[in-house]
């Protein structure tokens, strides 16, 4: 076997269980909806609406936490037991600082949404939902923590097992509190706020004890120096950074999703549609970034600069050719797939209309999504998240509006504006990937005692 089939076949090994906890996730939120929606259309909007709030304020935190994919995994690659647990260790830190931020931020959910003009039968609705979200957010960013630290030491099955748990401890809850049973009042969508956290803790904790062998030597003894101000500093300049890419890159399909609800409920359900197909087939190319970011960094930690290589190129091929076959799928099949989701003939032949725009849409989100993940691995952020700023918002935003309603294209036009940004982003970091790559490649500085990063 090849050395470069032998790095494909490691991404993909990686890369398959990433994208089985990905979907997982995703999941839990189709329960939610789908549960909820047979209570009444105010709380189904209200959880759509205070789903959204809480992915506004809590993306920047799980970005952040992105940090962990280059520390942990150059330390494994190294060989370093003592870096690799004092990175989860900060980690830890920094998940209960992210906690507390983001708790205050949920807060104030009820006067923020007013402001924004949100119906107001939905507004008290979707603040409660919010409401009941923050006692399940340390066990959320801990999550976190545990999921990019386990990715980047290569153990991928414990979270496998904890996210099919999750799944149907969180069914469970909902069953219970949104419809009342058990004795126990029906909440609606409140119920189904509070049976997020509740299936949070018991996800963590399950993860926790599945993983139990792998994580006790990193989380006991505890350093001292884990609590360092410089290390903690140098760390998170390294995931600002990502927590910044995903807020920016997050915000514009939310504008997006305004500007396509501006033109009227059918444009903004064939928007949905398309959206939401394109989200389920990018959560491949998101598992084979993360796969990419451990393959680099364990092969940076161990002065392997040919094989960092390799597995920044065998991803972004897998993730190219993953995303051009669905394209080729979207464009044949846009009728019937857009009657998975609707029979309403108006959305569906509007949907069937933006699926193909969609299918070129997301090669692109594959591509910039690889990359980003390639990247990550060397500890190379500040860039990527100047490129999704100047892509996202000063090329795609301001075309879609111009297509959109400008030159009179509508939902069409601001769909090519997607298209436009996501192929600047994708085409700018692919130009980063190359330049970075073929320099030299140092681990990252987060210890006083280790080599400064190049």
């Amino acid at each position: 076997m090849t050395t470069f089939r032998r790095t494909t076949r490691d991404l993909l090994a990686l890369a398959t269980p990433v994208v089985t906890v990905q979907v997982g996730l995703m999941t839990m939120g189709v329960v939610d909806t789908a549960m909820v929606g047979r209570v009444s259309p105010a709380d189904l909007a209200a959880v759509a609406l205070g789903s959204l709030y809480f992915f506004m304020v809590s993306i920047f935190g799980v970005g952040v936490l992105m940090a962990l994919d280059p520390v942990v995994a150059q330390g494994v690659g190294a060989k370093d037991d003592v870096a690799v647990a004092r990175g989860v260790q900060r980690g830890l830190l920094v998940g209960v600082g992210l906690t507390l931020w983001t708790s205050l931020l949920l807060l104030p959910a009820r006067p923020l949404l007013a402001l924004l003009r949100q119906p107001p039968d939905v507004v008290p609705i979707a603040a409660d939902y919010a409401h009941a979200l923050i006692p399940g957010m340390l066990p959320f960013f801990v999550f976190v923590v545990f999921r990019q630290s386990l990715q980047a030491m290569g153990r991928v099955a414990p979270m496998v097992i904890a996210i099919v748990a999750a799944n149907i401890v969180n069914a469970f809850f909902n069953w219970v509190l949104v419809f009342g049973h058990l004795g126990f009042p029906a909440l609606g969508a409140v119920g189904s706020g509070w049976a997020t956290s509740l299936s949070r803790w018991l996800m963590t904790l399950g993860l926790l004890a599945a993983a139990w062998r792998l994580l006790l030597p990193v989380v006991r003894p505890l350093h001292r120096e884990a609590a360092a101000w410089t290390p903690l500093a140098r760390m998170l300049q390294i995931g600002v950074p990502i927590g910044l890419q995903h807020q920016l890159e997050f915000g514009a399909f939310a504008v997006t999703a305004l500007l396509m609800g501006t033109l009227g409920t059918i444009q903004m359900a064939a928007h949905q549609v398309a959206i939401n197909l394109a989200s389920l087939t990018f959560m491949v190319p998101l598992g084979v970034g993360s796969a990419a970011a451990v393959l680099v960094g364990q092969a940076v930690g161990r002065e392997d600069a040919g094989d960092a290589r390799r597995g920044a190129l065998a991803a972004l091929l897998t993730g190219i050719a993953f995303m051009a076959a669905s394209a080729i799928v979207m464009r044949a099949i846009p009728d019937a797939l857009a009657a998975i989701y609707t029979r309403d003939v108006p959305v569906l032949t509007l949907a069937a209309t933006l699926i193909p725009i969609a299918g070129l849409f997301q090669v692109f989100d594959g591509t910039q999504v690889v990359a980003m993940g390639a990247l990550r691995g060397i500890g190379d952020t500040r860039v990527p998240m100047l490129i999704s700023l100047l892509g996202f918002w000063v090329i795609g935003l301001p075309v879609s509006v111009y297509l959109g309603f400008w030159a009179g294209a509508g939902p069409i036009g601001i769909w090519w504006g997607l298209v436009v940004g996501l192929a600047a982003v994708a085409l700018l970091l692919v130009l980063r990937m190359q330049r970075r790559f073929r320099a030299r490649l140092d681990r990252l500085r987060i210890e006083d005692a280790e080599p400064a990063t190049s």
